[in-house]
């Protein structure tokens, strides 16, 4: 499970000048698609950025923090938008990604906590994420 990239929320995404950023760093490195994996902050957040590209790109060509050539080369944003989330709580989906790492993680932690609650003759309490999956 995770990601070797890595992965946080990000609070100035939240805000229009946090995605016009976001904009112009994707059009100087050049990237035109993007995969968003995550929950309902995500998805929504990735809808957002979608429905406002053409006017980031039109604001950055104005405040010159892009040139109008580089702007035609990025006109186009390809999103795909993935549910990663251990709730596992999605629609029309038999398990979202995440679920099934954070189950065997869970496993793994349980057997550890096993092994020490034996021999220490204790009982141990484990809170685990997952709202209301069954599964987890």
């Amino acid at each position: 499970g995770g990601t070797v990239i890595g992965s946080a929320r990000c609070q100035d995404f939240r805000m229009h000048e946090g995605r016009l950023k976001a904009a112009r760093n994707l059009v100087k490195r050049g990237i035109t698609n993007l995969c968003v994996i995550g929950g309902d902050g995500s998805l929504t957040g990735a809808d957002t950025f979608r429905a406002e590209w053409s006017s980031l790109l039109t604001e950055l060509v104005k405040g010159g923090g892009i040139t109008a050539e580089e702007a035609k080369k990025s006109s186009h944003l390809n999103i795909v938008g993935m549910v990663g989330s251990i709730d596992n709580d999605f629609c029309g989906t038999d398990m979202t990604i995440g679920t099934d790492s954070a189950l065997h993680r869970i496993m793994e932690i349980v057997d550890a906590i096993t092994t020490t609650a034996q021999s220490h003759q204790r009982t141990f309490v484990l809170e685990v994420m997952g709202r209301h999956c069954g599964y987890v």
